[in-house]
């Protein structure tokens, strides 16, 4: 079995190498990332890799692009993701943490706020957005950002902690 599995690894990175000039991790190899999103309820024509975890209510859009190693937590009272975004490798979305309850030992509850990302945004590579966040349409947010913070429609984010540091109509105004 272990062989088959092996040359079947073997042929598909070969086909995606050749094709694409990419290799996967195996999971990926397997799982059509179109059929995964039609699987998870998620719009026309988005796409989530395999090896993204989604735990508990996750909405998502049409045309939204949900890349590599990403986590997207709805456990906490829903995450919701819009249309025509992109979400970058190694984005965490969170809907819930456990500061509270592991500074009281345990004495304090889980603390749950639903998360919303707008329409027509672009999530960096590696940022972290935390529990009860409400980014709007057309945001920008730069690689490696934590948003802490409510972000305004048409706005460009970055740092640890996000702050603004422009808006999103340059880009959309560029032909």
């Amino acid at each position: 079995m272990l062989d088959k599995l092996k040359a079947f690894f073997n042929e598909r990175s070969h086909f995606f190498k050749h094709k694409y000039n990419r290799v996967l991790p195996f999971g990926d190899t397997v799982v059509d990332r179109w059929e995964k999103a039609a699987l998870l309820g998620f719009g026309k024509n988005t796409s989530i890799y395999d090896s993204s975890l989604v735990l508990g209510y996750v909405s998502v859009a049409n045309d939204t692009w949900i890349g590599p190693n990403t986590i997207l937590d709805g456990s906490g009272g829903g995450l919701t993701i819009g249309a025509h975004c992109s979400i970058s490798a190694g984005v965490q979305i969170y809907t819930h943490d456990t500061v509270r309850r592991s500074l009281t030992g345990g004495q304090a509850e889980i603390e749950l706020a639903p998360t919303a990302i707008g329409n027509n945004c672009y999530i960096g590579p590696n940022s972290i957005i935390v529990k009860g966040i409400q980014i709007g349409d057309n945001v920008v947010v730069g690689a490696n950002s934590l948003v802490t913070k409510h972000i305004p429609d048409n706005t460009v984010v970055y740092g640890t902690p996000a702050k603004v540091i422009g808006s999103s109509l340059k880009y959309q105004e560029r032909k």
